[in-house]
């Protein structure tokens, strides 16, 4: 990046990429940008294995929403000795309270709960009987806590986006590297059936050689937004009140980097960003006379591109202001076969071309190719996903069922530091490119090179 890249640019760079709000020089934004896109990685939490956990002690930072659904997804684990939920904290005592009441009631007993003041979740980090942090709190959160988790010798295991700052995923790197202390993502949507289900024709060869993909998180979040009790101080509408960008870029992405082997054969090499203008939000909260909300930053629909080493492209789709079925696209397109979600449906290429009347798979044939390459872990699973259907139809279990499991046996976690903050990247790059007219953003390599080592994704391993 040169001076004419960043016209005008100095004081957004300094939102974008986790640089200090001082930083006023262009020169000097321009030096601190390019060493946070060309910095080098170790490479050396790639594969980590840490010794064996026969019962893992949990500690949960964030009691609220999602807090409040995760740790019904320990309860079977709980009940047959492969984890202990030891400690929970939040700012409100009433929720700590809620999740007291469900172990209470689910294992006849409880945790030990802090709250009342910003810093007591460090009490539960400091804690010399916990091995796990599970945190669930407000994005800006996510990356000091598994810092400091980290550096307290604990795994951390961390809510989507684990950083949004170029600043905040190079220093999940750099600790994870010093400390090997495993740094995972919760990205669920890789543990869903379908996405599971396209992983295993992936595998197995039935899509040949992938050249595209397209994700997305389309959900009208208008009502939850505007509402002031479903986010604790309405948290997560201020994100679109002062950016323009794709914020929520793991849903999609997530599954897309497995099944296009992102980070084991292959990399993204360049991004680009655009944003629509921005209408639905900010006319929702005039109809419902909330004025300070009427001056909205982020577009409505954000697209970004991706382009990896290999040549493939991805496209990335994020909009939660407007009044529009959810989506999650999850397309997939090969040399031989192609899927299209919601609803799914599959297309088989024929031997030979044909030119017109090409249709998506009947449903009986469908059904077989459903059948026949379901991916096993869901199979296995079948009778504890349906008593856990509250976690988003099941993946929530599959994903704290893999991720305990792993510690329990001293194993590789499915999602590494660098898958995390590789996919959390994209949107402080996505903003970047959005405020420069679109322009390419390079993507760092966090790796450091091992990416170029060919290896199969973590999620197709029997546990």
């Amino acid at each position: 990046m040169d001076r004419k890249d960043f016209l005008s640019l100095s004081s957004k760079a300094a939102l974008f990429l986790g640089l200090s709000t001082a930083v006023s020089c262009k020169e000097e934004t321009i030096k601190k940008t390019n060493n946070l896109l060309n910095k080098t990685a170790k490479g050396t939490a790639f594969g980590l294995k840490a010794p064996k956990i026969d019962n893992v002690r949990v500690g949960i930072l964030g009691a609220g929403n999602r807090g409040q659904t995760l740790i019904q997804m320990f309860d079977w684990l709980v009940k047959n000795n492969n984890a202990t939920i030891v400690a929970v904290s939040d700012l409100r005592k009433e929720k700590t309270d809620k999740l007291n009441a469900h172990l209470k009631k689910t294992h006849n007993t409880t945790a030990e709960a802090y709250y009342g003041n910003n810093d007591e979740w460090k009490k539960v980090a400091d804690r010399d009987d916990i091995d796990l942090l599970i945190i669930a709190t407000p994005w800006e959160m996510h990356t000091e806590m598994c810092l400091y988790g980290m550096e307290k010798e604990k795994h951390v295991a961390s809510e989507v986006p684990i950083g949004y700052t170029l600043e905040d995923c190079w220093k999940l790197v750099d600790t994870a590297e010093r400390t090997q202390k495993h740094c995972m993502m919760m990205e669920n949507c890789c543990f869903n059936n379908e996405e599971l289900w396209v992983l295993n024709m992936v595998n197995k060869g039935v899509f040949g050689d992938l050249t595209h993909a397209e994700g997305a998180y389309i959900h009208d979040l208008r009502k939850h937004l505007l509402d002031e009790t479903y986010y604790e101080d309405q948290w997560r509408i201020k994100h679109h009140l002062k950016k323009d960008g794709n914020f929520y870029t793991t849903h999609g992405l997530g599954p897309i980097s497995q099944y296009m082997d992102i980070g084991r054969g292959d990399t993204f090499d360049h991004v680009v960003s655009m944003s629509s203008r921005e209408k639905s939000l900010s006319d929702a909260a005039k109809r419902a006379g909330i004025d300070k909300f009427s001056n909205v930053k982020c577009g409505d629909m954000n697209t970004t591109m991706i382009k990896t080493k290999l040549g493939k492209t991805i496209m990335l789709q994020f909009d939660v202001h407007s009044g529009r079925p959810y989506d999650r696209l999850n397309t997939v397109v090969g040399t031989k076969a192609v899927h299209e979600g919601y609803p799914s449906k599959l297309y088989i290429n024929e031997e030979e071309l044909a030119w017109w009347g090409h249709k998506w798979l009947e449903k009986e044939k469908y059904n077989e190719y459903r059948e026949k390459y379901n991916h096993p872990l869901w199979s296995k699973l079948k009778s504890q996903i349906s008593d856990n259907s509250v976690g988003h139809g099941g993946m929530d279990f599959v994903m704290i069922y893999r991720l305990i499991k792993c510690l329990n046996q001293g194993l590789p976690l499915d999602i590494n530091v660098y898958d995390s903050v590789l996919w959390s990247a994209i949107t402080p790059l996505s903003e970047l490119s959005v405020a420069q007219n679109s322009t390419s953003i390079k993507v760092p390599d966090f790796t450091g090179g091992t990416w170029k080592n060919k290896n199969t994704t973590e999620m197709l391993r029997e546990i």
